[in-house]
């Protein structure tokens, strides 16, 4: 055998006995633990009558603070009102259980398209409720790692277990009581397993009042206190001044929630601007009628057959600057987009559809993309038709408070029909007495959104929405 062949044989020894020794490293020794997510994906659940845009802002702030965007998700409540009897089927409103079940799915999808483990679930007002009920009666204290609630009255909006028992807002109602039984030796009211979180205000919030004022029972006690969305065995954080909707949408409640998840307070809490902006969403309707009284409701289903126009507008006057920049029909899923925007310039969404008068709603320029630009089609109310042309100033991430905030419409601050004290009202309304047909100017706070009247008598309405 000579001395080359000697060799080979040797290292074929050697790299044969290397590859068993590798092979039982790996029968026996333990598994690596995956290094831990730092950018869990995120499951934000609006409330009642509300849509996946109010979280528009809330996104935009985790963007800007380096979380992927595809990792966070807003669902949508196909019919997000609740309804007036837990027990009771209502057109066009859900129970607590489906409300359960649809959250369930939702999060069940996402673990599947991240091939995460669990999840973060941030709810405003009802979205709390259906988070609340998942982890403690459809499995999901094993799939979620925190819950943050913003502004859920846990212990109702009121507390009578004789006015309207089967309603979950009661919190002497079943669904309620049965949330905040004690689930420990300290009488905790979470369910354990996961982190929780309450987001609350002080005395600014319209459904944590000891008067029933906000819910049409002026004078009468709710027998709820302002600290109702705290609960025990959670981290119940209290922000003064702030409303209903900014316990979850605004920038101190995003400030807590982010600290809460990561650890850490985030870099920013403003929203930076991106180059390039991509706008899509969904376009919907509402039920039948113009009066929740006589049976309306919104929903979030899609209006397929909607025709959706884009016009850029004129900053200083709401004027159209040339032709449409987008035009589509939308089909069943009811998306109006893909769109690319100018991050500098406002504009108009047009949705016409059968059955619906002619909506036009004017933004303020997009600094970041979205796609959940969710666009409803609306009626004009019997009680507006006297006027020559409606124009309504819309807040969906939080409510007007005087005297807190700096409001005008079309001049007026404030608009009328906003009340002093309490921050309770999301819009208000212009009924034009005059030319149909020129400038509108809403501003809030600093944003300001320039709209053009259009007549009433020609089936349109006009919305000046604002971003913050």
């Amino acid at each position: 055998m000579t001395l080359s062949t000697l060799v080979s044989r040797r290292r074929v020894l050697w790299a044969l006995a290397t590859a068993a020794a590798l092979l039982a490293g790996c029968r026996t020794a333990p598994p690596t633990p995956s290094a831990p997510d730092p950018f869990q994906p995120i499951v934000f659940v609006h409330g009642n009558g509300d849509n996946a845009a109010v979280w528009t802002t809330t996104l935009w702030r985790f963007e800007s603070n380096g979380w992927p965007r595809q990792r966070l998700y807003a669902i949508e409540l196909p019919y997000p009102l609740a309804r007036e009897d837990d027990t009771k089927p209502q057109e066009g409103r859900t129970s607590t259980a489906e409300h359960m079940q649809f959250l369930k799915t939702e999060v069940d999808k996402v673990l599947k398209a991240t091939g995460a483990r669990q999840v973060v679930l941030v709810g405003s007002s009802r979205g709390g409720y259906a988070i609340r009920n998942y982890i403690a009666n459809g499995g999901g204290a094993a799939k979620v790692s925190h819950a943050v609630l913003g502004g859920t009255a846990n212990h109702g909006v009121w507390a009578d277990a004789q006015n309207r028992p089967g309603n979950e807002f009661n919190g002497a109602g079943p669904f309620l009581t049965g949330l905040n039984a004690p689930k420990g030796p300290q009488g905790e009211e979470v369910t354990p397993g996961p982190k929780w979180m309450t987001i609350r205000s002080d005395v600014n919030d319209k459904f944590a009042q000891p008067d029933g004022a906000w819910i049409g029972s002026k004078g009468k006690p709710t027998n709820v206190s302002y600290d109702g969305p705290a609960l025990k065995g959670a981290e119940n954080v209290l922000i003064t001044a702030i409303d209903h909707r900014e316990t979850a949408f605004g920038p101190k409640a995003f400030s807590a929630m982010y600290r809460f998840i990561t650890g850490r307070a985030p870099a920013t809490t403003a929203i930076a601007p991106e180059g390039r902006v991509v706008l899509d969403g969904k376009v919907s309707g509402q039920g039948p009628g113009n009066d929740a009284a006589k049976g309306s409701y919104v929903n979030n289903l899609p209006l397929a057959g909607a025709r959706v126009e884009v016009y850029a507008t004129d900053p200083a006057t709401g004027e159209r600057i040339g032709q449409a920049v987008h035009r589509k029909t939308v089909g069943a899923d009811g998306l109006w987009g893909p769109f690319e925007a100018s991050p500098a310039t406002p504009y108009e969404f047009v949705i016409s559809a059968p059955g619906y008068a002619t909506t036009h709603i004017y933004r303020s320029p997009f600094p970041r993309s979205s796609s959940i630009v969710q666009l409803r089609a609306e009626r004009i109310a019997d009680a507006d038709r006297d006027g020559k042309a409606v124009v309504t100033l819309t807040r969906p991430r939080g409510y007007f408070g005087i005297p807190r905030d700096v409001i005008t419409l079309d001049g007026k601050s404030p608009p009328g029909g906003i009340p002093v004290g309490v921050a309770g009202v999301s819009t208000a309304k212009l009924k034009l007495l005059d030319s149909p047909s020129r400038s509108v100017v809403g501003e809030f706070n600093g944003e300001r959104i320039v709209g053009r009247a259009w007549p009433t008598a020609d089936n349109h309405v006009v919305f000046l929405e604002l971003h913050h």
